[in-house]
């Protein structure tokens, strides 16, 4: 079981010591980041792992490394010398590792460390990206046998962060910290236990005074109490989302809140991928039970299917994949989750004599469309791009056009129901109307899919015209159950919803 290590950046001791207390809870182990300290601080650390009360690692970060140490190697040795001036009489009030790069050899430093317990950590960092041949560094590294090997790579897409789980399988046998810093390899910081990792690194966000330790760290709580980080093992079934960009998603919240009611061994995490490829061969690395499939793969997933549900065929989109003998099979939950939304919100059985604009034309929306039609409604599509737009219509029979001003007069037309399934006005854009061009009469039913913020520009418009609006919150919790009868196999246990919060 990986252990959570809080990199403690502050400027002061004292101020470590408050972000260390915050947090004690959630944490292993705690981090001294000495080289963030100010300079006077940095002669007092001797005494810091006695007042921290659990087990620290002295670390001072060169610049070259990610870190903010500018001085000589021989100031730094020096302040590592200070560090480890070590009580013989109780190894408690040592530092318990101290961190030592892969180019800095100083043998007496060595040797005292492992007289007096002191574990050292030979760690290795690429701050500009993710060597080709990663698993050999990690065991040429592995050279001394008590020495616990760390390697810290930057990700720049999906393929850096498929080859880190790569040389993960590949040096199994290793002891190791491994992870992968940056957007795009966040999840292995949460996968740790995957990774064969002995130890994942978190920062204390939220604190305006401290500065994350490297980029793509979760704050302890986010670990311990979203991921259950603690509960995950090798073993642990891993359940995802994917997408890109990948910024607001609630997915993580339902499911594994679900997960821990129920004590299910089973973690849901994010993968943001700007390519569908290597994620599909992360997932078989991993062995992935489940994907939920968000925007832009719900249509380019479609040839990693060995099976497909009706919905799937119908519309040739899937949101949903399920790991099955012979390999993936996808469904579509979207269409069930949106039907119920919208005929509950508009207090109908169905959508006959209904005239309905659809905002876009991707894979939500051609769920939308495809539920509108069999419900009897007639629609008009807009889109920016014209012929997405058409080919989206054409099957339906219902009218298109491009999402400007011309598009924007045929509204008068389609405006019983107005579904807005752009990403325009999701969190952090949440300037963005895609219809910023029309002018809201009072009398439409509005449904926006976006549920971060709760409320998008474009409703907030609708609303104060005098219109009954409904973001896509509901929408998402009923396709998120759906999602979950196929993720387990199991109905799913609508008594524990009053549980969920988002």
């Amino acid at each position: 079981m990986a252990k959570i290590c809080l990199c403690l950046t502050g400027k002061t001791l004292d101020r470590n010591l408050e972000i260390l207390q915050k947090n004690r809870k959630y944490v292993d182990i705690a981090e001294l980041r000495v080289d963030c300290l100010d300079p006077d601080e940095r002669f007092l650390i001797r005494r810091f792992p006695e007042k921290a009360g659990l087990p620290v690692i002295l670390t001072i970060r060169r610049d070259i490394d990610g870190g903010r140490f500018i001085g000589g190697e021989g100031a730094r040795i020096s302040l590592l010398s200070k560090g480890l001036a070590f009580a013989e009489a109780d190894r408690r009030r040592n530092f318990a590792y101290v961190d030592l790069e892969e180019d800095l050899r100083v043998p007496s430093l060595e040797e005292a460390a492992r007289t007096f317990g002191t574990r050292i950590i030979r760690s290795y960092h690429n701050i500009q990206g993710v060597d080709e041949n990663l698993a050999e560094h990690i065991r040429a590294l592995n050279r001394v046998g008590d020495e616990l090997v760390k390697v810290a790579v930057m990700s720049h897409s999906t393929d850096d962060v498929l080859r880190v789980y790569q040389a993960a399988r590949e040096t199994a046998d290793v002891n190791k910290i491994l992870l992968c810093m940056g957007y795009y390899g966040a999840n292995t910081r949460i996968l740790a236990a995957h990774l064969g990792s002995y130890l994942t690194y978190a920062s204390a966000l939220g604190e305006p005074d401290i500065p994350a330790a490297a980029p793509g760290q979760f704050s302890p709580r986010e670990l311990a109490e979203l991921y259950h980080f603690r509960d995950i093992t090798a073993k642990t079934k891993v359940f995802g989302v994917l997408g890109h960009p990948l910024k607001a998603t609630a997915s993580p919240g339902f499911f594994n809140t679900i997960f821990g009611i129920e004590n299910t061994d089973a973690v849901y995490v994010p993968f943001p991928a700007d390519s569908l490829h290597p994620f599909m061969q992360i997932a078989d690395e991993l062995g992935m039970a489940g994907v939920s499939v968000t925007v832009p793969y719900k249509e380019e997933v479609l040839p990693y299917l060995v099976q497909k549900s009706a919905g799937v065929l119908a519309v040739e989109a899937c949101n949903t994949l399920v790991r099955g003998n012979r390999g993936w099979i996808g469904a579509n939950t979207d269409m069930p989750g949106f039907t119920d939304s919208l005929l509950e919100f508009a207090g109908k059985k169905n959508l006959k004599g209904k005239r309905i604009t659809i905002v876009g034309a991707g894979g939500v929306a051609r769920a939308v469309a495809a539920e509108v039609c069999r419900l009897g409604g007639k629609a008009l599509v807009l889109n920016r791009t014209a012929i997405r737009a058409r080919d989206l219509a054409a099957p339906y029979r219902f009218a298109w056009a491009s999402l400007d001003s011309k598009g924007i007069e045929l509204m008068d037309r389609y405006r019983d129901i107005i579904i807005q399934t752009t990403s325009a006005g999701m969190e952090p854009d949440v300037e963005l109307d895609p219809l910023e061009l029309y002018t809201f009469s009072g009398g439409e039913l509005v449904m926006d899919l976006i549920y971060k913020p709760e409320m998008t520009k474009c409703l907030k418009r609708a609303a104060a015209a005098g219109c009954r609006v409904l973001n896509g919150q509901d929408m998402f919790i009923r396709q998120a159950r759906y999602q979950y009868v196929h993720f387990m196999g199991r109905d799913f246990p609508a008594q524990l919803m009053s549980r969920i919060q988002f």
